[in-house]
């Protein structure tokens, strides 16, 4: 992939957007793992632990990128973000994270949080990136300071138009989608760039979303029962 083709750029938005959607926790789990410190320490708290939580993911990132290589695990990759694309859309997610009192145990809270709550979204980087490390780093450094300074904008904004969320996970499920025709024994059957291997794309995209959908305003159906009742 030549830097900055358009190929390049579309799989840099595409990683942007994803980081967006799946790590906008990071913020609260920051927010949540600083709140008990002093306001002069927080800052450090905030630059510290994103400095950290960044290198970890960059070195899981990296990680699953050289893993996807072996014959399987893509196939196996892109089934399994599927079910995040989905997960994504029908589940709300709790924060249990505890407040510290010195600077050292809230860095080190907010760097644990932050690679076991991101697995979901290094595996979608990944996914994108197909080998390209450049992607990977750049991708990283410019979503990570929109979601420490901006994530909290970003949710409300999510909780505003929900079909925000829809955008990222029909972007997650498209890589999947990506994932799924990339395997090197399924590239016999769905060759690059042909009409049959992006038909399985928009159909992942499509079932996913369906699939969301109907959950969401069954759960809904549901919710306004339970009220009335």
């Amino acid at each position: 992939m030549d830097l900055f083709t358009t190929e390049f750029l579309t799989a840099l938005i595409s990683i942007v957007i994803i980081d967006l959607v799946l790590a906008g926790d990071n913020a609260i789990v920051i927010g949540l793992a600083a709140r008990n410190l002093p306001k002069e320490q927080q800052k450090t708290v905030i630059f510290w632990g994103t400095v950290g939580a960044i290198v970890m993911r960059v070195i899981a990132t990296s990680a699953v990128v050289w893993l996807l290589k072996i014959p399987g695990l893509l196939l196996i990759g892109g089934v399994l973000l599927l079910w995040i694309a989905y997960k994504l859309l029908v589940d709300g997610k709790g924060h249990e994270i505890e407040a510290k009192r010195t600077v050292f145990q809230a860095i080190q809270t907010i760097v644990i949080a932050d690679t076991v709550m991101g697995l979901d979204n290094v595996l979608a980087v990944a996914g994108v990136a197909h080998g390209n490390y450049l992607l990977v780093i750049l991708g990283l450094v410019i979503s990570i300071p929109i979601i420490v300074w901006g994530s909290t904008l970003f949710l409300r904004l999510m909780d505003r138009f929900p079909w925000i969320l829809y955008v990222g996970s029909g972007v997650v499920a498209w890589t999947a989608g990506g994932m799924l025709t990339g395997e090197k024994f399924m590239k016999p059957y769905f060759p690059e760039g042909s009409l049959l291997s992006y038909g399985v794309q928009v159909l992942a995209v499509l079932g996913v979303l369906a699939l969301g959908y109907l959950q969401n305003q069954k759960s809904k159906k549901a919710s306004d029962g339970v009220q009335t009742s």
